[in-house]
């Protein structure tokens, strides 16, 4: 975080430094130069009257002035010069005006007010060295016109601590005005990053909430999905339960089937027996909330696998004209997975190859060993699907959540599914749709 002051914006905190401070000497010079009345009324008892009313009339005209510039935002430094120059002209006055014995105290009590001044004012010091002028220049005026000593008797009975003092105190302004000016644009950078911190914090709770709101929501459509997994899953089980009833019906009445009937009949209770097993895998909640499923791993022939899926795919394909070119390895390849998963992969690859692929075409399934690894690769040099909706094809569980309803039968779970069943049992799944159609490819590792 990087805090910028621009000039206004120091110049006006500046400003108020200065004002604070010319309240302090505004304030003190009201309620205490009245009572320098008092070294009046001693030590020069025959016009202490006179000086009393000088004093109480300057103080009316400064708070005059204090008030019309505090109004109006006024230039301080005018208002500091008015008060010191009044100050400056009972000083200079008295100075000249007490007998020689009493000049050290007036003296020095000029010099305490000259000093008091330049301690507390907030101003360049040029100011200072001009009101140190003209104090002095005061006093040479009214030296010439109301006193009868000699200049070497002035000067030595106080007036020297009198220009020492002046002289020293004018050096004060020019290091309390760097520090009270770094000051001022250090407490103006705390300032601005106390705000700027308050404004990112309220940003982060905000944030924050909609974080909740979206968590809650997701929260929800995760128990939305899990329901409806389990209504779903229970529909399904009760549905291939009738339909292995049904088939083992047709099981009873063997004698009258033929030999085709006999396999199909084979065909469906082995892949209701698979569906079947897949539902129970599923439909356990602990595993269904877990980040993988649980793989029953079996050693089998995976080109057997892979020609039953095609086999069982083949009237599918058959129905828009495509036809499955079979270039699956006649030697059997054998690996440790999930027997049923991996037919799940094959199947969906296959059954999604066929469902985007157009009519009349011919869809290529290979299997070979490459580096002591089973690989299976589907081909099919028609028209593209497109790599962008491939990868929305195989992004995990997408259109649970994304897709609308018009994508929702093109965008199915299927590929999303398989890939996913692929990685978690060790394999590899890729694909890629360009000018030379549509290619998907799946590794496992073969067994010795």
């Amino acid at each position: 975080m990087f805090v910028q002051l621009n000039k206004e914006e120091l110049a006006a905190e500046n400003s108020k430094k200065a004002w604070y401070l010319t309240n302090n000497i505004v304030w003190t010079i009201i309620f205490v130069f009245p009572i320098f009345s008092v070294l009046d009324f001693v030590y020069l008892n025959k016009f202490w009257v006179q000086f009393f009313i000088a004093r109480i009339i300057i103080i009316m005209l400064i708070y005059m002035l204090y008030n019309l510039f505090q109004r109006n935002n006024y230039n301080y430094r005018i208002l500091l010069h008015f008060a010191f120059l009044c100050i400056s002209i009972i000083g200079a006055m008295l100075c000249t005006l007490i007998d020689i014995q009493q000049l050290n105290i007036f003296f020095l009590s000029y010099a305490a007010i000259v000093l008091f001044f330049n301690v507390q004012v907030f101003w360049e010091p040029i100011n200072s060295v001009i009101q140190a002028l003209i104090s002095l220049i005061l006093l040479g005026v009214f030296f010439r016109i109301f006193s009868d000593n000699t200049l070497d008797i002035f000067v030595t009975n106080g007036g020297q601590f009198f220009v020492i003092i002046s002289v020293i105190s004018c050096l004060i302004p020019n290091a309390r005005y760097k520090v009270l000016e770094r000051e001022v644009k250090t407490q103006l950078l705390i300032e601005k990053s106390n705000s700027q911190l308050k404004d990112q914090y309220r940003d982060i709770i905000q944030k924050n909430s909609i974080i909740d709101e979206q968590y809650d929501r997701l929260r929800k459509m995760d128990e939305q999905k899990n329901s409806f997994i389990n209504i779903a899953g229970h529909d399904l089980k009760n549905l291939i339960g009738s339909i292995i009833m049904s088939n083992n019906m047709v099981k009873e009445e063997d004698y009258r089937l033929s030999s085709d009937q006999r396999e199909f009949v084979d065909y469906i209770s082995q892949s209701a027996e698979k569906m079947q097993y897949m539902l129970t895998k599923l439909m356990d909640v602990k595993e269904i909330e877990s980040p993988e499923i649980k793989y029953s791993l079996e050693i089998f022939d995976i080109n057997a696998e892979v020609h039953r899926v095609l086999r069982g795919l083949v009237e599918t394909a058959q129905m828009k004209n495509i036809q499955l070119v079979d270039n699956i390895l006649k030697l059997p390849l054998n690996v440790r997975l999930d027997k049923v998963f991996a037919g799940q992969v094959f199947q969906n690859l296959l059954s999604n190859a066929i469902k985007f692929s157009q009519t009349n075409n011919n869809i290529k399934v290979v299997t070979t060993l490459q580096h002591q690894k089973f690989v299976f690769e589907i081909i099919d040099k028609g028209i593209p699907i497109g790599q962008e909706e491939l990868d929305l094809m195989f992004n995990k569980l997408r259109t649970l959540n994304d897709a609308s309803n018009s994508f929702e039968s093109r965008l199915g779970l299927g590929l999303s599914i398989a890939k996913l069943m692929a990685q978690d049992m060790g394999g590899e799944l890729s694909y890629r749709s360009d000018d030379e159609g549509n290619y998907f490819r799946v590794e496992f590792n073969v067994i010795s």
